[in-house]
């Protein structure tokens, strides 16, 4: 059922570029694989207990996939999309609620199992606004009842309707034409007017409009900013540090957003055209973070993917454009890095953290080793690119970031390269990643920069080998 990676697309990306076909490639199987979490959820439903899923639940659950089901048979209304409720079954937060269910319906009973069936039933519930969402958009008239959690109904890529009371509220919602109305009780009516691709617009005050930015080249389509899905949180963990909380923008920070994104595409481009085509194959919405405030001022940011959120970025509000297209560099590598690794085993590492990492105070697993690597080295591929460009007014800073990457990658390499837990094609990749370092050298940094980034990666190293001299391994010495 998956495709295979051919091998000239597999040294494509251990460059970190991609052609057409490569990332066309990686973006068919990540959709098959959502409608295969879609359709695994449904399964999980039917095959739980009446204490974990009801026969009312269920019999919910089935309407609204008939209902996704009309409304993939209609013809396209976004050419990307083989039909009009792909585009909202691809939104990449449908992927963070989907997981969310499976989780509810697979978990053992436990202690937890009060919150689990409130989590649950709030998951299954929001399969509701989905289907009514797909099928608004596909021009289906419905008459249907949703339900509000915590006085929100979110509506993915539409908006959301701020309810009269707290709580979960039912609203009953009614679509023709167009034209959603939505209904609830002790409250007016509130007629919601749908647009074309991303947002609904309303002149009630209880609904806020999801928004969306220009597309990034002449031929996309907006591209949704994302401050208002349920499911937009980064799960707990030390993966993610301090990235746990979602912002809702204000009109300040949504002309932020406006303003260092219009110059994005440029920046891109000034790193090469590679990097401006697979932002554009690959980035299907951005989703607003609060600022931690270890970031700093000046061009700090911070930022995060998830695995099973294909597409979505999630990122503080940027600085400037250079610091926004340096951000879709770095988390669209690891975006494209976990793609693959669906469809190859590059290693057979385990989990343990030993491995020393220049970017990083703590031990890290190969595969983390990996996943860093690979894409600082496209940073170090996008700065060199940057620092080449003749005028730009900051090229002596792209040298210095250029050299800094570099030499973190080299750090790096022969940990990666040594490993007796490579799969074939796995060395091949890697192999290829240590020859792209080293073509790098052709065109190199100002000896002063070289100089500091491998002072910089030599203190780094020092340092971590005193806090973590037993799990250096000796390969990475």
């Amino acid at each position: 059922m998956f495709p295979v990676v051919p091998e000239r697309a597999l040294l494509e990306l251990a460059r970190t570029e991609g052609g057409p076909d490569t990332l066309n490639l990686l973006v068919r199987d990540q959709d098959t694989r959502r409608l295969l979490l879609l359709r695994a959820v449904l399964d999980a439903a039917e095959a739980a207990g009446p204490s974990v899923c009801t026969a009312a639940q269920k019999a919910r659950l089935r309407e609204d996939w008939a209902l996704l089901t009309e409304a993939d048979r209609l013809p396209a209304a976004d050419a990307r999309f083989a039909n009009p409720a792909r585009a909202r079954l691809f939104h990449p937060l449908t992927g963070p609620w989907a997981r969310s269910c499976l989780r509810g319906l697979d978990a053992a009973p436990g202690p937890a199992d009060g919150e689990r069936a409130r989590r649950l039933r709030r998951d299954l519930a929001h399969f509701s606004a989905i289907a009514a969402v797909v099928a608004a958009g596909a021009g289906i008239p419905f008459r249907t009842r949703l339900t509000a959690r915590a006085g929100v109904l979110a509506l993915p890529s539409l908006g959301a309707l701020h309810t009269a009371r707290s709580g979960d509220v039912p609203v009953d919602v009614t679509c023709t034409e167009g034209r959603l109305v939505l209904r609830q009780a002790d409250a007016p009516d509130v007629t919601v007017h749908l647009e074309s691709g991303v947002g609904a617009w309303s002149g009630a005050l209880a609904w806020t409009p999801a928004h969306a930015l220009p597309g990034l080249t002449r031929t996309a389509p907006p591209l949704p900013l994302d401050d208002l899905d349920p499911y937009r949180e980064l799960p707990d963990g030390p993966g993610h540090g301090n990235l746990r909380t979602p912002l809702a923008l204000d009109d300040a920070e949504r002309k932020r957003w406006l303003q260092a994104w219009s110059g994005t595409a440029l920046a891109l481009r000034s790193g090469g055209a590679q990097r401006l085509a697979e932002a554009d194959a690959l980035l299907r919405c951005l989703v607003p973070l609060e600022t931690p405030p270890d970031v700093g001022t000046g061009r700090g940011s911070c930022s995060a993917t998830r695995r099973e959120a294909f597409g979505g970025l999630l990122s503080s509000t940027p600085p400037d454009a250079v610091t926004l297209a340096a951000t879709l560099v770095h988390e669209l590598q690891h975006a494209k890095l976990a793609a693959l690794g669906d469809l190859v085993t590059l290693h057979r590492a385990g989990p343990a953290a030993r491995y020393f990492a220049p970017w990083r105070t703590d031990p890290r697993p190969y595969d983390g080793l990996l996943q860093g690597t690979y894409s600082h080295l496209a940073m170090a591929a996008f700065y060199q690119r940057r620092a080449l460009v003749g005028g730009l007014p900051d090229r002596d800073w792209a040298w210095a970031q250029h050299a800094r990457y570099r030499a973190q990658v080299g750090a790096a390499l022969p940990a990666l390269v040594g490993s007796p837990d490579l799969t074939v094609r796995g060395r091949r990749f890697v192999d290829e990643m240590a020859a792209t370092h080293e073509r790098m050298a052709e065109h190199p940094a100002p000896r002063g920069h070289v100089a500091r980034a491998q002072a910089y990666v030599a203190s780094a190293r020092a340092l971590w080998a005193q806090r973590h001299a037993s799990a250096l391994p000796p390969s990475n010495g």
